[in-house]
């Protein structure tokens, strides 16, 4: 997720059992021609603990694409994942993320390009289709088995329904009974229940998305199979956390970077608190790390 799955977060994730994790997805382009090398050198930045790790890029051109995957800084990574179901307007009007949906010629050359760049194992994630009744994922998914991909995972919309609606199950079973590689199905997993419910089509695995954000102990829970998420984490348990996240994010960036960034993590992370309301506009408003750790233990504990 752009701008959110920073180092520290999939750090912080890993600690709790989540078994893979992917960068925010990143600009193929970007990579190749961005004169600001160090922005990509620190979204590329991994700890120890997360390993295997995917890196997770963007682009509609398959000579990029292929260059990109040949990148000595990508070499780290144990997967390459292309990412061809972002809905964002920014993204889309660029041909690239999800409206290659609309292009499949295109989006199994750059699956293509890829996969013969590299050793590595290359995945893709994706949507059903592009517009609200279109339902190309099958076709897709075929055509990209042919051409060597690993794996696919599946957000059951379309990109036209964004995150509205509820997420179609049965697409995602139709398309692990059409393949051979493995699926990995996602949308709307925010509990043990649907995460029950996103096994039942028999996918190889689930990915946890929005429903991580604020609550990176979800995936303790899904691994034991209980209904305690539904239980939230003392306050001395979230406040250590929160300070996790900060002190692992000051390895790599500065104070007024991390204040910035952390804003909207700190708003997922107490949406949950009594006077949650009132806290959180306290913590729109911090200019430090000290002012943030103050804010929530005096309202907290």
């Amino acid at each position: 997720m752009a701008g959110v799955t920073d180092f520290a977060f999939r750090s912080i994730c890993r600690d709790f059992g989540a078994g893979l994790s992917y960068t925010e997805m990143i600009s193929a382009k970007g990579l190749i021609f961005s004169k600001s090398k160090k922005i990509y050198q620190e979204m590329l930045f991994t700890l120890p603990n997360e390993k295997p790790c995917a890196v997770q890029i963007f682009g509609n051109d398959p000579k990029i694409m292929a260059q990109v995957c040949k990148l000595p800084e990508l070499q780290k990574f144990d997967i390459i994942d292309i990412n061809m179901g972002c809905p964002a307007p920014k993204i889309v009007k660029n041909g690239e993320g999800s409206a290659l949906l609309k292009n499949l010629d295109l989006a199994v050359e750059v699956a293509r390009a890829c996969v013969e760049a590299t050793d590595k194992p290359v995945t893709v994630k994706m949507r059903m289709g592009y517009g609200k009744d279109e339902n190309v994922s099958i076709e897709l998914a075929k055509r990209l088995e042919k051409v060597g991909v690993s794996a696919i995972c599946l957000h059951g919309r379309t990109r036209e329904q964004f995150y509205s609606g509820k997420v179609d199950y049965n697409a995602i079973k139709r398309l692990k009974e059409s393949v051979k590689i493995p699926i990995i199905g996602n949308g709307d997993v925010f509990d043990l229940n649907s995460f029950l419910e996103m096994q039942k089509t028999g996918v190889d695995a689930v990915m946890v998305g929005r429903g991580a954000l604020g609550r990176p102990q979800i995936f303790k829970f899904l691994k034991n199979n209980s209904e305690s998420e539904k239980i939230l984490p003392t306050k001395t348990q979230l406040i250590e956390t929160i300070k996790k996240h900060f002190a692992l994010l000051q390895k790599v960036y500065p104070e007024n970077f991390i204040v910035s960034h952390m804003r909207k993590h700190l708003l997922w992370y107490v949406k949950d608190q009594p006077k949650a309301n009132q806290l959180r506009l306290q913590l729109c408003k911090i200019e430090s790390i000290e002012e943030a750790v103050k804010i929530l233990q005096e309202s907290l504990l």
